[in-house]
């Protein structure tokens, strides 16, 4: 399948078919990789890099900072 480069603002666009869209899932705003191969553009769906804060720090061995905080003393008319 080939495609035709087109002028889209100050750079160049390609719009992909629709049946590429539907094979891959691939939805308006949806992510995807671009890397280049030799001569090649490749486009991938990119993988979903949400993680949650459990997952964060499962694995986190860095020291615990917390043990260090001092809230010091209210400054002007703060109220502790």
């Amino acid at each position: 399948m080939e495609a035709r480069l087109q002028k889209w603002g100050n750079s160049l666009g390609i719009r992909i078919p629709s049946t590429i869209l539907k094979t891959l899932n691939l939805k308006t705003n949806d992510k995807v990789k671009l890397v280049c191969e030799d001569d090649k553009i490749v486009i991938s769906k990119s993988k979903n890099n949400k993680i949650s804060l459990e997952e964060r720090f499962k694995e986190y061995n860095g020291d615990n900072i917390a043990k260090d905080f001092n809230w010091d003393t209210p400054r002007g008319r703060e109220i502790w």
